[in-house]
């Protein structure tokens, strides 16, 4: 099997939305500070928050794309999610923590707003430079999802890869962060209540919990063990069952090993006369049929079953090392 490398793709785009996020974070602190806006100072927070997500996600590419070893057979795909879920972490405590807490902040304060047209300019700025980084996410997102034969909703909602997919909400995410700032700026400007100003930047925050939470519940679910989409688990247990050698599939389970890794094992009931060599046969055809068709799948462990007649006339399966478990297995034993 060869060895994992990082998706350049997934890289490009990572750098990309970084590189945008830092310039727009820079920009965004210089224009709160000068016109003191709660939802400026808060889309600051957003940005400082988005652009250290994409360094931990870029942590997550690189680390994740070790070559397996000794003590980890499967390869480090899945300490991706780990950094990716420290991302998530940090855009809920610090973007969304800071966001809300200053938002309140002005609310109970009424604190004068100074200029208003350095916070315009930047908020334009902003909305150009986010909109060309989210065209890029959603172009690899178009692009994979025609690779998988899924919709752009659905491969978001199932794709292993959570870096393309933290891409793609952060950037759409700031977007709607910058229109609620543009919004409550404005307000505050034509009313002279500081209260929009402070509006916007709670609900920048909330926008904010939002995303994380998405974030966080998909990287926590992929770190548990996550199986393949039910549309995808269909197809793999039809290429099994149609082994010329196999009666049916009992079992089949599936598991995403890093973002482009797949895992699959199955419980196969194997004809009554198939021979040794008839099984290993299918094991060597099952991987060749599932791979061709997935490329992704980087391991297939099969079982066999035999089936016997019992003491009814029916068929009754054992795993081909069921007379062996007695004396082997020890209680208590160690794997």
């Amino acid at each position: 099997m060869a060895e994992p490398e990082i998706k350049s793709e997934s890289v490009g785009t990572v750098v990309v939305a970084g590189a945008a996020n830092l310039a727009i974070a820079i920009a965004k602190l210089v224009a709160g500070l000068l016109s003191g806006s709660a939802a400026m100072l808060s889309e600051a927070a957003h940005s400082v928050a988005d652009t250290t997500t994409e360094v931990l996600l870029y942590l997550a590419l690189r680390r994740g794309a070790r070559p397996a070893d000794t003590r980890h057979p499967f390869g480090y795909g899945k300490e991706s999610y780990v950094w990716a879920f420290l991302a998530a972490l940090f855009t809920f405590v610090v973007g969304a923590g800071f966001a809300i807490t200053h938002g309140v902040t002005t609310i109970l304060v009424h604190e004068h707003t100074g200029d208003y047209l350095a916070s315009y300019i930047v908020l334009a700025i902003s909305f150009a430079i986010e909109s060309v980084s989210l065209a890029r996410a959603v172009r690899q997102v178009r692009r994979e999802s025609r690779r998988w034969r899924a919709s752009p909703h659905r491969y978001l909602r199932l794709t292993a890869d959570t870096t393309v997919k933290a891409v793609f909400l952060e950037d759409s995410a700031a977007l709607i962060g910058l229109l609620l700032a543009a919004g409550g700026l404005t307000l505050s400007h034509l009313t002279g209540d500081e209260v929009y100003d402070g509006v916007a930047s709670i609900l920048i925050g909330v926008l904010l919990l939002i995303v994380a939470g998405i974030l966080a519940r998909s990287n926590i679910s992929l770190l548990v063990g996550r199986a393949v989409s039910d549309r995808v688990h269909r197809r793999i247990e039809q290429e099994l069952a149609g082994l010329p050698t196999v009666n049916r599939v009992d079992t089949l389970m599936t598991m995403f090993l890093g973002p482009e890794e797949i895992l699959v094992a199955a419980k196969v009931d194997f004809h009554d006369d198939a021979t040794g060599a008839d099984i290993e046969a299918a094991a060597d055809e099952a991987e060749r049929r599932l791979t061709d068709r997935y490329p992704e799948i980087g391991y297939v462990f099969l079982d066999p079953t035999r089936s016997r007649r019992g003491s009814d006339g029916h068929r009754a399966r054992t795993t081909q090392d069921e007379d062996e478990r007695a004396v082997d297995q020890e209680p208590g034993g160690v794997p």
